[in-house]
């Protein structure tokens, strides 16, 4: 996709090259997404939690090479992933032939497809995605959009302090290197405070928060109430 083509979206062209170059480890466990592969887990057991997934219409926004779409797909689910990152798009489109889990992947914006798509879907996820946009609350806006009355949204991102510096951006990028350098950028991460704020502009109600434990020098991976630097908030939609 050319760069004049996704400026009028809610895109950073940069943060999609990146994306893309790395496209063909998404599915390498001990490669540079290897965190993500480690975290899954966690976030599929925050969402099942709060709601059974099994014949629900589910939208993951910047959904990746599938990680999380696929999971969801496997217990149940009948989800869309959408990204407007082109060559993963295609990494979890051959990864899902692979595997034989089906899911609808398409690229389109998160704000186009919430137009097409108003109040069809009973959960959106949007997980490690709105740190990544010029405009996280138009994202907010888009999954309020898409789910239904009394429906479910869950979102994950890192906080913005100190803490959350150190840990996800000096030690995991650039002394561990748990995920690829230039991945995050930490003025761009999301306070609870500011999440909250924009979610309840768009009529989202919060229900639940966790944070994510990842510690890979103790491998020792979990949900806990420290919201500092990895954390899970769960919504719904006001009926």
């Amino acid at each position: 996709m050319s760069s004049e083509s996704t400026q009028t979206k809610n895109a950073d062209q940069s943060e999609l090259d990146n994306f893309n170059r790395l496209s063909n480890t998404w599915w390498d466990l001990e490669g540079e997404f290897g965190a993500l592969h480690k975290i899954n887990p966690l976030r599929l057991e925050f969402i099942l939690k709060h709601h059974p997934i099994e014949n629900q219409k589910i939208v993951d926004i910047g959904c990746g090479g599938g990680i999380l779409s696929e999971s969801l797909a496997v217990n149940g689910a009948n989800v869309t992933g959408i990204d407007l990152a082109k060559e993963v798009l295609t990494v979890a489109k051959l990864h899902g032939l692979d595997s034989g889990v089906k899911v609808n992947y398409q690229l389109i914006a998160a704000e186009q497809f919430a137009e097409e798509n108003t109040e069809q879907f009973d959960v959106i996820t949007c997980m490690e995605m709105l740190e990544h946009v010029p405009d996280p609350a138009a994202i907010i806006q888009a999954a309020a959009k898409c789910v239904k009355p009394g429906g479910w949204v869950f979102f994950s991102t890192l906080n913005r302090n100190y803490k959350s510096y150190l840990l996800a951006i000096f030690a995991a990028e650039q002394v561990l290197n748990l995920v690829p350098k230039g991945t995050h950028t930490h003025e761009k991460f999301i306070t609870p405070a500011e999440m909250d704020a924009m979610a309840r502009q768009a009529g989202l109600y919060l229900r639940d928060a966790s944070g994510i434990e990842f510690n890979p020098l103790l491998n020792r991976y979990g949900l806990n109430n420290d919201l500092s630097v990895n954390y899970l908030l769960a919504y719904q939609k006001a009926l």
